[in-house]
């Protein structure tokens, strides 16, 4: 093998990548990677890159900010070029987003083989962008590495060939072990907080079903600020989800709570290492949540990591629900059944290293 680009964009697949990249390294294979853009601020990117120790982009395309379409479109005209350029043998993707979706087709359309990381996640509700990202770049892809045999079975009901499956387990999980010893290490966001260990609920809010529906944000942001009155919540706020707040007039709601900007992964990790529940509509943050065996309570309707509400840790409810589930979970104890190898064994990364070399 000589060369392999990786495409992402979003904070997500920065961690994801982060341990990818270092394995390759250690193959020593030639890796060519493409940042898009999607997350372009500092605090959503830069500091990421800087944390997690990934190298330099060696392409940065600039593309984010538009509508999906818009986003997805531009990505892979540009995507397309730098592939004509480099002529990998592999390109990687990672996760759900439209980097994702851009950088796999922009290579099936070149005949460039393409390997996904985190496929076959289903949340069966093709209103989310990010479910047609999932699916579609799953049938796209000649390798499909799936982190849960939920994942798998996923697959072959939807008649995808069982030699193109590998469940290698999650590299987040693989990252929970690797950078949540380094958090412990570096991470100052407690004392900079003024929190205590297991004294505070983590909160974050950023999918458009809860931000673009202000009866829905409303009531998220409302059982939030009532929870404030009994402990104190942590709430780093996505740029989607403030602008969504000035936009529709909520920011007494936002008063009560420890507001503070999107914080870096190592800032992030200490965060939900340490604190006594979290509630998300994030599909990260609920496996971070587990791998910390933290529990957690998710705004949405579904998941895709249904595993985790099997278990016990991870529990769905409404806007409206979530200041009465919260608050019942805080009067006693909480603690799911265990399942050790969920998620793999934390050596994800180098069984993905391995098969693409193999293939």
């Amino acid at each position: 093998m000589r060369k392999i680009v990786s495409v992402v964009g979003a904070r997500p697949q920065f961690v994801k990548a982060a341990v990818v990249s270092r394995a390759l390294r250690e193959h020593g294979i030639e890796e060519v990677l493409i940042h898009t853009g999607q997350h372009f601020d500092s605090n959503m990117s830069e500091v990421f890159f800087r944390e997690l120790e990934i190298p330099d982009p060696d392409y940065h395309l600039g593309i984010g900010g538009g509508t999906h379409g818009q986003n997805t479109g531009r990505m892979l005209e540009a995507i397309e070029q730098v592939l004509l350029h480099e002529k990998p043998d592999w390109v990687l993707v990672y996760g759900d987003t439209d980097s994702t979706l851009a950088g796999a087709l922009a290579a099936v359309k070149l005949h460039v083989r393409v390997a996904h990381v985190e496929a076959g996640l289903r949340s069966f509700n093709r209103r989310m962008p990010e479910e047609i990202n999932r699916v579609l770049t799953d049938h796209a892809s000649d390798l499909l590495f799936a982190p849960t045999e939920t994942a798998v079975k996923n697959l072959l009901r939807e008649g995808i060939p069982e030699e193109r499956i590998h469940r290698a387990g999650d590299v987040m999980y693989d990252a929970a072990l690797y950078y949540g010893e380094k958090a412990e290490r570096k991470s100052r966001v407690l004392e900079r907080l003024g929190l205590t260990r297991k004294g505070y609920i983590l909160a974050t809010v950023h999918r458009a079903e809860n931000t673009a529906d202000r009866a829905r944000l409303r009531a998220i942001l409302q059982a939030l600020a009532h929870t404030a009155r009994e402990v104190a919540v942590v709430f780093p706020i996505h740029p989607r989800t403030r602008k969504a707040v000035e936009r529709y007039g909520l920011g007494e709601l936002i008063r009560p709570l420890i507001v503070t900007d999107p914080v870096g992964y190592l800032d992030m990790v200490m965060l939900e290492k340490n604190a006594r529940l979290i509630a998300t509509d994030s599909g990260g943050v609920q496996k971070e949540a587990f791998f910390y065996r933290v529990p957690c309570v998710t705004v949405r309707e579904e998941t895709e990591w249904v595993e985790l509400v099997e278990l016990g840790w991870n529990r769905l409810v409404s806007p409206v629900a979530l200041e009465r589930v919260v608050s019942s979970l805080l009067e006693g104890p909480w603690r799911g059944r265990e399942d050790v190898l969920l998620f793999g064994d934390g050596r994800t990364a180098e069984q993905v290293v391995r098969k693409l070399v193999e293939g």
